[in-house]
């Protein structure tokens, strides 16, 4: 069985951390731990307000810091982590008051216009605020292809199973899903739009269930009733027994009643959904056949964040055992691991303004981006090199019932949902393949820098044009200024005036350089 024991991340212990039988299985994990041990014993590390890469110097814009409109950060214990959402759209504002940014606190949800590196945030203008008595928001997102100028639709999900569907401009809106909690009682944990949908959306749980919503049609008033329509190895999709159309449209159960979806991500391409989960297991479907056709699992504890790479190759997870972990799409396999974090990887995230995809046309090397946080308030930013993407490690095969050109064959049969779990009745039948390669058996990322950026955990990190934005859990949501954006028009954002002028004119630096 596996051990998931979840510890605050200031009391988690630092070594030993692997389940009993783990020891071939991660081999090297050990000193790791010894690494963690020396690192948090060297006391209380100073926040970073800057740091170098090759591409020059990225600053903290202190005054494009966002919050509550009074800057008081969130004391009060909550285990609701602060998410951000972002949307865009085309208009002729010349303001560059395009972009909108949403974010929640504990019981409130703040929309503000965001401005990044051009001008210092406005607290005292948000477009929307709200206060929830009793429940709090968890997750959100903006629908993209249905924003314009005059209309924002933002569905959010809270702490009980609610969904709401909100406007921020048109403050009229307010369609709630699951009010009576007939559908699902548990926790929401991630809402995403279908893509190039303005209708339907997803809403995943901690009971381990999905949901798929059409937003024009009502939840009734009865508990509804499903009927199977697909199911395959630790997955089943059900829809809705009724006379009329009503929401859930679908129901997906994914590794096991209360296996709690911790995060899901659709590819870029809007082919694929990526499904990360509290059982350890990444699980890759193809979206609209609803077939599972590849996984990988962690060495021990939940997956708890995903992302995919901007041409859609590679999917890249975090979770409790404090690793990043590289997943190829093509080769149905885990092909890399990074090792950087001391506790909780809580978000990863590609840079595609950073990385450089493999050309096919020009025979080019490529590498990729990628940044992560976690619970232990640092940010790391990792290099996905073009020798790790063509690494050359032998394992043994993912073991399945069915498999034809390694993708796994989800051919309908009949099998009751409580068989779902059968994959992960003995978690450790795959280590050691591609599923899960030992510590030993593919490459190890080292990061390209690692620094402390907050004072309590983080737990948002997205990528922009001229800035990435990170967000911690005493509720405060950071823009740090990409090299060669700040200028005389924008210095005074920066915490540190004085420093300024002396980065404008950085000359680029190799990575062995970094600080």
């Amino acid at each position: 069985m596996m051990i998931n024991m979840r510890y605050p991340a200031a009391d988690r212990p630092k070594c030993d951390r692997r389940p009993s039988g783990m020891n071939a299985a991660a081999d090297g994990y050990g000193s790791s731990c010894i690494m963690s041990m020396s690192l948090d014993g060297c006391g209380k590390e100073q926040l970073k307000t800057q740091f170098v890469t090759r591409e020059g110097v990225y600053k903290l814009l202190t005054l494009a810091t966002y919050s509550r409109p009074n800057r008081i950060g969130y004391n009060v214990q909550t285990n609701t982590s602060v998410r951000v959402s972002f949307v865009g759209y085309s208009s002729s504002d010349t303001n560059g008051n395009n972009d909108r940014m949403c974010f929640n606190i504990g019981r409130e949800l703040y929309v503000f216009y965001y401005k990044g590196t051009k001008k210092g945030a406005d607290l005292t203008k948000p477009i929307d605020k709200k206060l929830y008595k009793g429940i709090s928001p968890t997750c959100h997102d903006f629908n993209s292809t249905a924003t314009t100028e005059d209309s924002l639709p933002l569905i959010v999900g809270f702490s009980t199973g609610l969904v709401q569907l909100i406007d921020p401009v048109r403050k009229d809106v307010s369609v709630l899903f699951n009010e009576e909690k007939i559908i699902d009682k548990t926790k929401v944990t991630c809402v995403k739009w279908v893509p190039n949908s303005k209708h339907l959306f997803l809403a995943s749980h901690s009971s381990g269930q999905l949901y798929l919503y059409n937003e024009t049609f009502t939840c009734g008033t009865t508990t509804p009733s499903y009927q199977q329509v697909k199911s395959g190895e630790g997955y089943t999709v059900h829809t809705c027994k009724t006379k009329s159309t009503r929401n859930p449209m679908y129901r997906w159960l994914i590794g096991g009643d209360y296996n709690s979806i911790n995060e899901f991500a659709f590819s870029p391409c809007n082919i694929y959904l990526a499904v990360v989960s509290q059982d350890g297991f990444l699980r890759v479907f193809h979206y609209d056949k609803m077939e599972l056709i590849g996984m990988a699992r962690s060495y021990f504890g939940g997956f708890l964040c995903v992302c995919w790479s901007p041409d859609s190759r590679y999917i890249v997870v975090g979770g409790e055992d404090d690793l990043v972990t590289v997943y190829s799409i093509s080769e149905h396999r885990v092909i890399a691991r990074g090792q950087g974090h001391h506790s909780w990887v809580s978000v990863v995230a590609f840079d595609p303004y950073t990385s450089t995809p493999p050309s096919m046309e020009s025979c080019l090397p490529g590498y990729y981006r990628l940044g992560s946080v976690g619970h232990d308030t640092q940010m790391c930013l990792w290099d996905i090199t073009d020798d790790i993407l063509h690494h050359v490690t032998l394992v043994s095969p993912l073991p399945v019932t069915s498999k034809q050109n390694g993708v796994i064959n989800n051919a309908k049969h009949n099998v009751n949902a409580n068989n779902i779990q059968k994959q992960t009745q003995d978690p450790m039948r795959l280590i050691g393949t591609t599923a899960c390669p030992r510590f030993d058996q593919c490459p190890r990322l080292e990061p390209l820098i690692c620094k402390k950026i907050a004072h309590d955990r983080l737990t948002a990190l997205i990528f922009r044009e001229d800035c990435f934005v990170a967000a911690c859990q005493n509720g405060y949501v950071y823009t740090w200024a990409r090299p060669g954006t700040i200028t005389s028009l924008n210095a005074h954002l920066v915490s540190d005036p004085n420093s300024i002028m002396s980065s404008l004119d950085l000359p680029s630096l190799n990575p062995a350089s970094a600080v």
